[in-house]
């Protein structure tokens, strides 16, 4: 017995497994809290940034969270494409 669901028909989502925390682990080693700060512009990354005021901000701010995320997955590209 199948459920239906074949591997094609879920798209893929490329944040699967990837926690927030290294998501701002990574983006702070990459480009640092300055160009993080540039491209999301939250106090949190422009005003005595650190990790875990960054997470509960983002926790709590659906909208902030997602430009984080999608910064990330630019830099992700970005990264794959030096390479």
């Amino acid at each position: 017995m199948t459920t239906g669901h074949t591997k094609q028909e879920q798209p893929a989502d490329p944040l699967h497994g990837v926690t927030l925390e290294t998501i701002l682990k990574e983006l702070v080693s990459q480009i640092g809290w300055q160009e993080m700060g540039k491209a999301v512009d939250i106090r949190c990354f422009t005003h005595d940034p650190n990790i875990k005021s960054s997470l509960t901000f983002l926790r709590r701010t659906p909208w902030a969270r997602t430009k984080v995320e999608e910064l990330y997955l630019r830099q992700k590209a970005v990264s794959c494409e030096k390479h």
